[in-house]
């Protein structure tokens, strides 16, 4: 159940990083309340999936979906460029999160 959460959470961080995109600046109010309401949510989350998960294991795969996550959307929804170093680059954040949860695996 704590790996759920922690996707969770790691989902909700993809949300917080394009409410704070959309808030140009903290300027757009819905935006920046939205922005606050996720980060709270996916910080929640994460402490929660702590309770049950190594912390180094936990973190890397919480920040590794959020990066992954919020590089895809600006590149498939909000006209980020798409280059082949962007692309290899998330195939290694996801490389080390495998790996990162391989390690761990047996404790």
């Amino acid at each position: 159940m704590a790996w759920v959460i922690l996707v969770a959470a790691g989902l909700l961080e993809v949300a917080m990083a394009y409410s704070l995109k959309m808030s140009d600046g903290f300027s757009q109010v819905w935006w920046a309340v939205s922005f606050l309401v996720f980060a709270v949510l996916s910080f929640g989350a994460l402490a929660f999936a702590l309770k049950s998960l190594e912390v180094g294991t936990a973190y890397a795969v919480w920040t590794g979906i959020g990066a992954v996550g919020t590089a895809t959307l600006g590149m498939l929804l909000m006209g980020d460029d798409v280059s082949a170093v962007k692309l290899g680059s998330i195939a290694f954040i996801l490389i080390g999160v495998v790996g990162l949860n391989l390690a761990g695996a047996g404790h």
